[in-house]
């Protein structure tokens, strides 16, 4: 019979057999990259680097912590907790980093995007489509199509002026000077571009804190219910 809980033990690999496929999906993907663009991309660019650590820290820590629970090795979990603890802070640490620096993300995001060309094409498609999944009008404001406004920009369901209801699209009047729809969406679509950004960067730093702390809790279970058991044993042996 087993130290672990049968229980706990079979949810704790399945969870970790489910990241280390996903670790190895990530691998794959980074080596078909690599492979398509044959060193248009450096090994040593920083942000293909933190690709690639986190890839293979994903895959490892999870084959350690696969390995370790079949084995009820007290070490091995020690160590994958060790990794858990030290992902988690470095999670909360980059979540916290970029929620104190977001006004010069959205700075340096916004100088950038002042310098688009949406004359073209391939930008332009791209914009009018966010236009309308997102009802906003232009990546800075609706001045940035110079001379027409497409149709993606036109406001038919929001309310004109005033701060809108709840969820509903603000509208306002084209720039004097440009061909277009007479009413237009309020709202740049860098708002809803970087809330976007920042809502998935948080979900993502916060989310896989709140993973590794429930490795961590996990792994101390496991740890603690083998050194119970030994416990007993070594009871029991002395006794007889």
């Amino acid at each position: 019979m087993g130290k672990i809980n049968g229980c706990l033990k079979c949810i704790f690999v399945f969870f970790n057999v489910l990241f280390a496929i996903f670790g190895a999906l990530l691998i794959y993907g980074l080596l078909q990259t690599s492979a398509s663009y044959k060193g248009e991309f450096s090994s040593l660019n920083v942000p293909g680097l933190i690709f690639w650590v986190f890839a293979i820290c994903f895959f490892g820590v999870s084959s350690l912590g696969i390995f370790a629970t079949c084995c009820e090795s007290i070490i091995g979990l020690k160590l994958f907790a060790s990794f858990m603890g030290i992902g988690m802070i470095i999670m909360l640490y980059c979540g916290i980093t970029v929620a104190r620096r977001r006004h010069e993300i959205e700075t340096a995001f916004r100088d950038e995007l002042q310098r688009a060309n949406l004359r073209e094409e391939v930008l332009r498609s791209m914009v009018e489509g966010i236009q309308s999944n997102f009802h906003c009008c232009g990546l800075t404001s609706p001045g940035d199509w110079v001379y027409e406004i497409p149709d993606s920009c036109k406001c038919s369901n929001g309310r004109y002026g005033g701060s809108g209801d709840f969820g509903s699209p603000r509208c306002q009047s084209k720039p004097q000077g440009i061909r277009g729809p007479d009413e237009i969406y309020e709202q740049p679509c860098i708002i809803e571009l970087l809330n976007l950004g920042f809502n998935i960067l948080f979900g993502f730093f916060f989310g896989f804190a709140i993973i590794a702390l429930l490795g961590l809790l996990i792994a101390i279970c496991m740890i603690n219910q083998i050194k119970s058991d030994n416990s007993r044993e070594s009871m029991y042996l002395r006794k007889y």
